[in-house]
């Protein structure tokens, strides 16, 4: 890996919200997607306009990443969550859409994720229960995290940890 080369992958990146500094650059952030729309809410407040800008270094599906295999000493992987919604929904702009057969798509983002991380690299996984209970993600990517984290008024967002052993390239 050269000096310009970023050491973590963020797959599926979206809005960026969870970054402390969303132009960090040791990090390359990746989506399928450019998006910038905004949401006008009304309340007993007023009117507040919301926005929502995806704006990847690279634009690419995190089921096919463009990139050699154990590039990235540490991978984000937080995809879609929600199965059910309108395209035209603010949550579905917002985090995308899981397709109808979700779990070919999870178990392959993963399987590409783990593929571009190096040995003894970290992939955070984010899932929210939602739609889905992690158990079930869990049997999907079939591999067991090191520890993880519920977050969260109802503690349905989930931060799992994995850790990849170099015989498991």
């Amino acid at each position: 890996m050269n000096d310009n080369h970023p050491y973590i992958l963020d797959a599926c990146c979206g809005s960026r919200m969870f970054w402390f500094d969303r132009k960090n650059p040791l990090c390359l952030y990746v989506d399928h997607r450019t998006l910038h729309c905004e949401k006008i809410w009304s309340s007993g407040n007023g009117e507040s306009v919301r926005f929502c800008n995806i704006e990847p270094d690279v634009i690419a599906d995190f089921r096919n990443l463009p990139f050699r295999d154990g590039s990235f000493w540490h991978v984000v992987f937080d995809p879609p969550h929600l199965v059910n919604g309108g395209e035209n929904a603010w949550l579905i702009k917002k985090y995308g859409k899981l397709p109808k057969e979700w779990k070919p798509y999870i178990r392959e983002g993963f399987s590409e994720c783990w593929r571009v991380l190096r040995p003894y690299g970290t992939l955070i996984f984010k899932w929210n229960e939602y739609d889905i209970p992690t158990k079930e993600i869990l049997s999907v990517i079939e591999r067991k995290p090191l520890y993880g984290h519920k977050s969260g008024k109802a503690a349905k967002t989930h931060w799992l940890a994995f850790f990849k052993e170099p015989e498991e390239q």
